[in-house]
């Protein structure tokens, strides 16, 4: 049986977190080996408190930053806190569907030249606005960085830890792993997986502010590559 690590960056997230862990337990229960680590990203709300109760789970680490340091950040704690050479990564507010994880894994092991899958969100329940941003930020990127991902928002991704700790780590690196594995040699490929509306919790999206920091980042990974 394979073995992987779920990493969960979450930031104010206490009414998500027990349905979306009894959720993975169910969706992987005798298909894989797994441990579950959630990263407390500074939250501020019931958070903590919600994680505590689930304290008595096995195969269960939780990590808590004291201040809120982002996603990429978070992902990277839990990657240096995780047991196994696979790491998932996937979003706390239970919008990607745990169930997809298993469709992920089976072709990443399938093949020992894949070093990474991602997940491509198909009929995605976001706002207008959020979509018709990501849009942007993806053309740009793809257009810039010979990228062949269409949907590297998606939070739900398989990959070799080894490899990802060869790429040089950036505030922002979690928006551009499947350029980078690719920039850097390693072979990715994608699946589409499903999306689910928002049902609890306020989004931290910052629309404009977010669009702005991609495009910058996108010149940074670009200059990267040169380099490397």
């Amino acid at each position: 049986m394979n073995y992987i690590s779920i990493v969960i960056p979450l930031y104010n997230e206490e009414s998500n977190i027990e349905s979306l862990h009894q959720e993975i337990i169910e969706s992987l229960k005798e298909k894989l080996k797994y441990e579950i680590i959630y990263v407390n990203d500074g939250s501020v709300d019931n958070t903590n408190k919600v994680l505590k109760n689930l304290s008595h789970s096995q195969n269960l680490k939780i990590i808590s930053h004291k201040k809120n340091l982002g996603q990429s950040k978070s992902i990277l704690s839990g990657i240096n806190n995780s047991n196994f050479e696979t790491i998932v990564t996937l979003d706390g507010d239970g919008q990607n569907v745990p169930k997809d994880i298993e469709k992920l894994a089976n072709i990443f092991f399938s093949s020992k030249d894949i070093f990474l899958v991602g997940g491509i969100r198909i009929n995605r329940k976001d706002s207008l606005i959020k979509i018709f941003s990501s849009k942007i930020a993806n053309n740009v990127r793809i257009l810039l960085l010979d990228d062949d991902c269409i949907d590297t928002g998606c939070g739900l991704k398989i990959f070799s830890k080894e490899a990802f700790k060869k790429i040089p780590f950036f505030d922002g690196i979690h928006r551009f792993l499947p350029a980078l594995f690719k920039g850097f040699g390693y072979r990715t490929t994608f699946v589409e997986v499903n999306h689910r509306p928002r049902l609890k919790g306020v989004t931290k999206y910052g629309t404009t502010k977010r669009l702005i920091k991609g495009i910058f980042d996108i010149i940074r990974v670009k200059k990267m590559l040169r380099k490397k």
